[in-house]
């Protein structure tokens, strides 16, 4: 019996996948996986119940029973926690590098994997990650990585922020950044980097118009008629 279809976006944070990766969703009405939100929410739920984000059981026992939904909004997917919409707390700098710091613990990969894998349904889903067509579903119809530069990424992350009201420095979110990828592409397991067979995007100088453009003409190369 044939698998649902799955559309996997991975890259580094900033590229734009979150946003590409909700228009691929809406459009052919497909599930939603941000597997990046379940690291953020792990860690923040590790932080508030005092935990170190170094004590790699503790992490383990915490994403054992972790409370997690997605919930579609107007507004994007809203993530919740135990019933509570913690969208907007886990969406900052620091909840970032602490999701980062968090999946470089192999157990707790492997304690999270098999529930990203319970996303997969009919007809289909688009998974937003690191690590969703080299670890999580390798098995996927469809891979896309999406890069942009460092440089290209903090100035769309200091844009956000400032548009969201806050306080925003480009050279504190430039070196976050490249601290983050240095991390996750170096991390032991499941370093982020493409799957062999996926169509390798670079956003830096693109429009998202025209990142969906050319990942709905590669999406139609491998799936035929969509």
């Amino acid at each position: 019996m044939a698998k649902a279809v799955v559309i996997t976006v991975d890259g580094p944070g900033g590229a734009g996948k979150g946003e590409l990766t909700r228009r691929l969703a809406a459009r052919f009405d497909y599930a939603l996986l941000d597997s990046g939100a379940i690291y953020r929410v792990l860690a923040y739920a590790a932080r508030k119940a005092g935990l170190a984000l170094f004590d790699e059981d503790s992490l383990v026992q915490e994403a054992q029973v972790l409370n997690l939904s997605f919930e579609p909004a107007a507004d994007g997917v809203h993530v919740l926690l135990n019933g509570e919409d913690v969208s907007q707390e886990i969406r900052t700098e620091e909840a970032g590098a602490n999701a980062s710091k968090v999946a470089a613990h192999p157990a707790v990969r492997d304690a999270l994997l098999q529930r990203q894998r319970d996303f997969r349904q009919e007809p289909g889903l688009v998974a937003d990650g690191r690590d969703m067509g080299t670890v999580v579903f390798p098995d996927a119809q469809v891979k896309i990585f999406l890069d942009a530069s460092a440089e290209v990424r903090a100035q769309r992350r200091e844009l956000q922020l400032k548009k969201q009201g806050k306080t925003a420095e480009y050279a504190t979110i430039l070196q976050e950044i490249k601290e983050r990828d240095e991390r996750d592409r170096n991390r032991a397991t499941a370093p982020l980097k493409p799957a062999p067979d996926a169509l390798i995007l670079d956003s830096t100088a693109l429009t998202i118009e025209e990142v969906e453009e050319k990942a709905l003409a590669f999406i139609k190369e491998k799936l035929g008629s969509v």
